[in-house]
């Protein structure tokens, strides 16, 4: 018998985690406002609005439900909508059926760090958050950490892959983050995104013992300067403009994934330059077309 499990907000990183768990043999059911872009890719379809109680109430039971919804902007009202409140409601939902989840698996993301003296920081490290995201996600955390039902939160660095191309557009217009002091910046390839949660769903239905929180980022932390530098040498461009702070919020720590490679997880993409040199290879046949 399959396993069901459901994605909520089944985007980008919620779809290529279905195709993984579809391949391991699972049902899949992915819920999203718009679900129209699943139709054909072997993941169930499911018209879902975190905010009307009648369409969570459409749900159905499953063995494994992640949360992996993104707010639709960058606002506290948007992140309070799609992170605190939308966790909180379809918790409330779940609580109140005879059938529970084996486990509930929430996508959070390492805004909750307010560090940036370029320390290390893993899952014991203190969180205080300045910034509404971070507030916000965090408090999304405890509800799920603190709630009767087995939950394991996720917090991502930053999240590159495929389509998200801001930092090599950046280059590829000769900029560069200032060398000194040295910003150090955390990523995790989309596809590694997918492969630690579905590793982690494995774990959960094999009932093997997991801890309510883990850190997923790849296994070097380094300064921007240098992942740009690397992508200027890769692109054949030169840099001509530095740039203090070429991300959304200037941040400087480093993300020990120790805890995560005690699982037995292994990164497709260990360091920058596996993932991004994928991305660049994904993206050459695209250009050679378009000339």
């Amino acid at each position: 018998m399959k396993n069901t499990c459901l994605i909520l907000g089944c985007g980008d990183i919620g779809k290529t985690l279905g195709l993984q768990l579809i391949e391991a043999g699972h049902r899949v059911i992915g819920a999203r406002r718009n679900p129209d872009i699943l139709v054909g890719s072997g993941i169930e379809p499911l018209a879902v609005d975190l905010n009307d109680p009648a369409s969570l109430e459409a749900l159905p039971d499953a063995d494994i439900v992640i949360y992996v919804v993104s707010a639709d902007r960058f606002d506290e009202q948007a992140y309070q909508a799609a992170y605190r409140d939308g966790l909180r409601a379809m918790l409330a939902e779940l609580d109140r059926r005879p059938r529970s989840p084996r486990r509930v698996f929430f996508v959070s993301s390492t805004s909750v760090y307010a560090q940036q003296g370029g320390e290390t920081v893993d899952e014991t490290s203190e969180t205080q958050p300045t910034g509404f995201a971070g507030q916000l996600m965090r408090e999304a955390e405890l509800t799920l950490i603190e709630h009767r039902l087995p939950g394991t939160v996720v917090r991502f660095s930053g999240i590159y892959g495929p389509g998200r191309d801001r930092l090599i557009q950046q280059v590829r217009e000769g900029r560069i983050a200032a060398s000194t002091p040295p910003m150090y910046s955390n990523r995790i390839h989309r596809d590694d995104c997918a492969g630690v949660l579905t590793h982690m769903i494995a774990k959960a239905l094999n009932d093997e013992p997991l801890e309510e929180l883990y850190l997923a980022s790849d296994c070097e932390p380094v300064p921007l300067h240098e992942v740009m530098a690397w992508l200027a040498k890769r692109l054949k461009v030169e840099t001509h403009e530095v740039i203090q702070s070429p991300l959304r919020r200037r941040s400087s720590k480093r993300c020990d994934n120790s805890r995560l490679l005690e699982t037995g997880y292994r990164f497709r993409y260990p360091t920058f330059r596996e993932g991004y040199a994928q991305v660049l290879d994904c993206a050459a046949p695209a250009t050679s077309e378009k000339a």
